[in-house]
């Protein structure tokens, strides 16, 4: 059911789930498939609709005029994205958003999150409050990313990025949501240089790794 897929969606944390299904159909909610790779929201596409990681995982992109591209943030099981370019009412996306893998997406208009039903849903208002909380939230978490992407060095970005994940994760072993290539495109540095890089930490006694499962030494 659509419904059960997203109960754990932070959009409707606090909300009966007896409640989550009528409230679905209140937000004109659409169940759909993407296969990995596969473009969900394509940059200049309309603003108007919020998108729900109910399986899967996605990441928002953005990609320069000769196709460079840079990975802003992950969403994974139960996130939302496509909430801030609704929200400020932007007529295009300046971004991307493409399935990392295999993904099972509900997308909810904006407009009817953001707008008392005529129903009026006892819920509506609450949906509101946790709308503000999770745009608050991207917001700080786009903020700290801009702290280790802006650091000078490589090695300076990998351990800020990883100093990051093991704190917010309470564990020196975090395994992260990218492959190199990814990795890179978030860090918003050369793969080559990346790798050349990660050998030389792990050589060094920093950190080890294994594929993308990295701990803090």
């Amino acid at each position: 059911m659509l419904e059960s897929s997203i109960n754990n969606c932070t959009l409707f944390e606090s909300i009966d789930e007896s409640s989550v299904k009528a409230m679905l159909d209140c937000l004109g909610a659409r169940r759909c498939f993407y296969k990995k790779a596969a473009f969900i929201f394509r940059a200049n596409d309309m603003a108007s609709s919020v998108g729900v990681v109910a399986s899967g995982s996605i990441n928002v992109i953005q990609e320069d005029y000769w196709g460079n591209r840079t990975i802003l943030a992950h969403c994974s099981p139960g996130e939302i994205f496509g909430e801030a370019y609704s929200c400020a009412e932007e007529q295009r996306l300046p971004i991307s958003v493409v399935a990392a893998e295999d993904s099972e997406i509900v997308l909810l208009d904006y407009r009817k999150i953001v707008t008392t039903c005529s129903s009026a849903c006892i819920f509506h208002t609450h949906l509101i409050a946790n709308m503000l909380r999770i745009v608050a939230n991207n917001n700080i978490r786009l903020t700290k990313k801009l702290e280790y992407v802006t650091k000078k060095s490589l090695r300076e970005k990998i351990l800020a990025f990883l100093s990051a994940e093991t704190t917010r994760k309470g564990s020196a072993t975090v395994t992260l949501p990218f492959d190199r290539q990814q990795l890179a495109e978030f860090l918003v540095v050369d793969r080559s240089a990346l790798s050349r890089e990660l050998g030389n930490m792990k050589r060094e006694g920093l950190i080890s790794y294994e594929k993308n499962q990295f701990t803090l030494l």
